[in-house]
């Protein structure tokens, strides 16, 4: 369940940043919700357990790993914008 949230979310942040911040606007829409949606999962299977304490149930619904997962599909537009513009 969390895994189907954290790529929805990070989709959803992808699209926002790409139609109303501006993120990674030349690559288009699509590769925008493709790099949020990869933050999304490396901050939730990757980053948030190395900073969260184990659950009781490891396949319930996690709030924390939701904003870990946020949190590291932002960090991923924002490099992969900032990236473009320095022309990689």
């Amino acid at each position: 369940m969390d895994l189907i949230l954290w790529i929805l979310a990070g989709g959803a942040l992808g699209w926002i940043g790409c139609s109303h911040l501006g993120f990674n606007a030349e690559r288009g829409v699509a590769v925008s919700v493709v790099i949020g949606a990869v933050g999304a999962l490396i901050g939730g299977k990757a980053i948030a357990p190395m900073f969260m304490a184990a659950t009781a149930t490891p396949n319930g619904f996690s709030p924390d790993a939701l904003l870990f997962a946020a949190v590291a599909a932002v960090a991923c537009l924002f490099a992969g914008d900032r990236l473009q513009r320095w022309g990689v």
